[in-house]
């Protein structure tokens, strides 16, 4: 029987959303305020779903403080109060959009995994704005 453990984390990070062959216009007209060259921030929500079977000997799917040292070095510590454009080599090139963001952050984790447990990621850039990767 499979079983579901899931990890919450929190981190802050500025971004601006836009595309770099657009003028300012058509990226207004795309990405709102989230455009402007300023840049603005989010309090971002993490939770991390690992699912799999439960390991008899020590009755976890996954042991929660490995996940969560686990995410502290390879996420947070690269994301956590940054401005994602400038800071990080990814968004550099990518646009920092909340589903970017989350594809990114499975990209990371999913090595460190077990291959046997499936891993899916949910970030909420705000209460009622979240993106789920994969679907």
């Amino acid at each position: 029987m499979k079983v579901a453990v899931f990890r919450r984390e929190h981190f802050n990070a500025a971004h601006r959303l836009f595309n770099p062959a657009w003028d300012d216009a058509t990226n207004e007209k795309v990405f709102g305020k989230c455009s402007l060259p300023h840049y603005h921030g989010h309090n971002y929500e993490l939770e991390i779903k690992v699912t799999g079977e439960v390991d008899p000997v020590t009755g976890f799917v996954m042991d929660m403080k490995q996940l969560s040292a686990l995410v502290n070095k390879e996420v947070l510590e690269q994301f956590d109060h940054r401005n994602l454009n400038l800071d990080t080599e990814v968004f550099k090139t990518m646009n920092p959009t909340a589903e970017n963001i989350a594809i990114v952050i499975y990209t990371i984790l999913r090595p460190h995994i077990n291959p046997e447990h499936d891993l899916q990621i949910r970030l909420y850039e705000t209460p009622r704005n979240f993106v789920e990767y994969p679907a």
